[in-house]
């Protein structure tokens, strides 16, 4: 099985996942073989900073995923990986490692409309209008995003911690 994850850097494993699948730089492509990791590879994702609607599950499918994970995406591109036959996957945070570790536990499974998606009205219809195209916009559903890992990270810490 080989799972693409969307990231923020070209660290591989180490890297952050991407809040968003279409906007990230690079994708982690991990082929996983009776529930352990056999090879990672680091691609560039050769839309980064614009995309037309199907281009990205495209180019995913074109990389022979069979899962995508990332932390968002709309509901256009879901029906597009579905399309593709690809599993995607919502919610992925953290590292690339970590989001690895959840969904091959079972912890992260399916998909759910990205904040921006609902919040623009797009739902099925084109989630990759305007909205794409403004860096300003991009840069506050990052750092909204940033906000919800790292409170999830300190969640997670006082639990071990036993706060």
């Amino acid at each position: 099985m080989r799972i693409a994850v969307s990231a923020d850097d070209a660290r591989g494993l180490d890297a952050a996942v991407s809040p968003h699948f279409g906007r990230c730089p690079y994708y982690v492509l991990v082929d996983v073989d009776e529930g352990r990791i056999s090879s990672t590879r680091v691609v560039a994702n050769p839309f980064y900073g614009q995309h037309r609607p199907g281009q990205v599950p495209a180019f995913i499918q074109s990389q022979g995923a069979d899962v995508m994970l990332t932390g968002g995406m709309g509901a256009r591109a879901m029906s597009f990986f579905e399309e593709c036959g690809i599993e995607a996957v919502t919610g992925a945070a953290g590292s690339v490692r970590h989001a690895l570790e959840d969904y091959l536990a079972g912890r992260l499974r399916g998909a759910a409309a990205c904040g921006e998606s609902v919040e623009h009205g797009h739902g099925g219809a084109d989630v990759h209008g305007g909205y794409e195209q403004d860096e300003i916009g991009r840069l506050r559903e990052e750092a909204e995003s940033l906000q919800r890992q790292l409170d999830e990270v300190m969640r997670r810490l006082g639990g071990l911690q036993g706060e």
